[in-house]
């Protein structure tokens, strides 16, 4: 089983930048694809980004790509949301989370463990 913690989120203005941190317990976690997902308000969940076991595949929803990347540090048990350039719209829970087999990256369903959510406010 994988426990993931998400920090990092808080208030920034537009045009500005945030990076979240997802913490993850667990001795295969170096095994295992990790997504960024959000949650706006009255929205729904939405794939943001995900990055494969190794960090050498990544795949970005087409409302992030050029602005967020995911890097990740598998000595630290650890993955991060860079995000530049933020927008309003950008505003909402973030969610890291499980992606066993590192494929269908968009699908809510592939997932198999989810951290507790992070919030980040885009805000002048």
């Amino acid at each position: 089983q994988v426990q993931l913690v998400e920090s990092g989120g808080g208030l920034v203005q537009p045009g500005g930048s945030q990076k979240l941190t997802c913490a993850a317990s667990g001795r295969t976690f170096s095994n295992y694809g990790i997504g960024w997902f959000r949650q706006g308000p009255e929205k729904e969940r939405e794939f943001v980004a995900g990055i494969n076991w190794s960090g050498g595949s990544t795949t970005y929803a087409d409302s992030v790509k050029g602005r967020f990347t995911i890097p990740r540090d598998n000595g630290k048990n650890t993955v991060y949301l860079q995000m530049n350039s933020l927008k309003p719209e950008d505003t909402a829970v973030y969610y890291c989370a499980v992606n066993i087999f590192g494929s269908n990256w968009y699908k809510r369903d592939t997932y198999n463990y989810w951290g507790q959510g992070t919030q980040v406010t885009v805000s002048s």
